[in-house]
């Protein structure tokens, strides 16, 4: 039996919190009577609750996000009717804002705001000694760093074999860009770096490959990003696999000497571009060198084996559809790997806050709070625009469809994709759950009967990707077909491509 139990509801299992560990790590001499709960979005309340209770806590600790929050609640909800003496305490950035108005916070006996490791860890001590404070919302307090128990001694065996390590070797970002609650911190806060390697060195001992650095700006200070790099060179094997956020116009001589050295399959850099309209970055408070952007990218692509995964916002006050087109088609001929089109979302306590009037932004009232509409791009456009991020994701990000991909964007890859974009949910309806099967034969109707391409270029183009899908045999939707020619000379390319893998 625990007496505290730290819980969190996560996206998916793969991923394991790094902030419940952090919390565990630093309960001092309470540690022992504490142990972490890990679930799903998709788990049933009632069931959660069961698990819960079944260890008989007397304080139950939620890490509460935007993708959970509404989740949470259904299970904070049936604890307290349940179970009104167990102590329930929330924390985690979507109820560090803005706590006046959510339900949630009005369940819960506690909220602690912002970092929690020495405030939750007091706050426990209070509740257990039966001297709980009068305040339901506590400002947590943020120590040095230099201070607090890393937690990547709590990640267990389980973790590391199975699941995506998050790791940070700073906390903070000193950019404002107003659409991100860091533009709240006043400056990025290194860890001491040799007791963070001196932690990764433990965990890569322990069998730990997959490294997810939660940093905001790696690559911010050469110096501290080329220590970690070299780090990891040292101990470089086939499975080792580390994924940093970078900042796109900053990228020093003595960290691209220490990139070209890692192999495929090895690094991965997500490159936070949002936009490449100089007027909305002024207006968002978002500093970025578009020329050195686009020759950093160019570079990474020609001279490194880096994966490059590059971010778009729909959405951002002053953009207007023809703007965020252009700034897609820009990005787009740099090369990423992938684009990743999200929507704006209005974090709590978030600046970005500050231009729905002026900029006529509408967001759902709803997590994860995404536009709705803004004074630039209606409702009905924005909805276009969700439904084109998200068949981009599956058919370009997905990276299973290089020759069809290229023969459907062609001169005009934007106003290309979006005219497919309408047309596949005309004809399906759907955003998710497309079978691959059904998808190529879509691809095959709406290339050859409604753009009128070339039948042959165009099932030479599918059948050269169905080959590289690893599926047997010939794709279904030329089962049958009338025209010999067209049958043999895709077989042909199928087994010829087949060969020379």
């Amino acid at each position: 039996m625990s007496d505290i139990l730290l819980a969190t509801l996560n996206a998916r299992y793969s991923h394991a919190s790094l902030g419940l560990r952090y919390l565990l790590a630093n309960l001092g001499d309470l540690r022992p009577r504490a142990e972490i709960r890990e679930y799903t979005i998709k788990r049933a309340p009632l069931e959660i609750v069961e698990d819960l209770l079944r260890v008989k806590p007397r304080l139950i600790g939620f890490g509460v996000y935007i993708w959970n929050v509404a989740e949470t609640a259904r299970v904070v909800a049936i604890l307290k009717a349940l179970a009104p003496e167990v102590c329930i305490v929330l924390g985690g950035p979507e109820v560090s804002h803005e706590t006046e108005a959510q339900e949630i916070i009005g369940l819960a006996d506690h909220v602690i705001t912002g970092p929690g490791e020495l405030s939750f860890a007091e706050l426990c001590r209070q509740v257990l000694n039966g001297s709980t404070p009068d305040s339901k919302i506590i400002a947590g307090a943020q120590g040095p760093l230099a201070e607090l128990t890393l937690p990547y001694g709590e990640y267990t065996d389980e973790d590391i074999k199975q699941r995506v390590l998050y790791v940070e070797a700073s906390r903070g970002c000193p950019f404002k860009c107003e659409f991100c609650l860091s533009a709240l911190d006043k400056t990025a806060k290194p860890f001491p770096l040799a007791r963070f390697l001196d932690a990764m060195d433990g965990l890569y001992s322990r069998g730990a490959r997959q490294f997810k650095f939660v940093d905001r700006t790696f690559n911010l200070d050469a110096r501290t990003g080329s220590r970690i790099l070299e780090f990891f060179l040292a101990r470089l094997d086939e499975k080792l696999f580390l994924h940093f956020e970078i900042i796109p116009d900053h990228l020093p001589e003595a960290l691209k000497a220490l990139i070209v050295r890692f192999p495929a399959g090895s690094l991965q850099f997500e490159v936070g571009v949002q936009t490449f309209n100089p007027a909305v970055q002024a207006l968002i408070s978002r500093k970025q060198d578009n020329t050195r952007t686009e020759t950093n990218l160019r570079w990474l692509r020609q001279n490194t084996q880096a994966h490059i995964h590059a971010d778009l916002i729909v959405g951002l006050p002053g953009e207007s559809l023809q703007s965020f087109a252009d700034g897609f088609e820009r990005l787009l001929a740099l090369g990423p790997h992938e684009i990743q089109v999200g929507l704006l979302k209005r974090l709590r306590g978030a600046p970005i806050a500050r231009h729905t009037g002026a900029h006529g932004l509408r967001f759902n009232p709803l997590p994860p709070y995404e536009i709705l509409a803004t004074e630039c791009i209606d409702f009905e456009n924005l909805r276009r625009l969700a439904r084109f991020a998200r068949y981009w994701d599956v058919v370009a990000n997905s990276g299973r469809y290089p020759q069809t991909l290229g023969t459907l964007l062609g001169h005009a890859p934007f106003n290309n994709f979006m005219a497919f974009s309408d047309w596949l949910h005309g004809q399906t309806g759907a955003t998710h759950d497309l079978a691959m099967d059904r998808l190529w034969r879509l691809f095959d109707e709406y290339l050859i009967r409604v753009r009128g391409e070339d039948e042959i270029a165009v099932r030479t183009a599918l059948g050269a990707d169905f080959s590289r899908s690893g599926v047997q045999g010939v794709p279904r939707f030329l089962s049958g077909h009338a025209d010999d020619k067209i049958m043999t000379e895709t077989k042909g390319k199928i087994r010829q491509k087949r060969h020379s893998l």
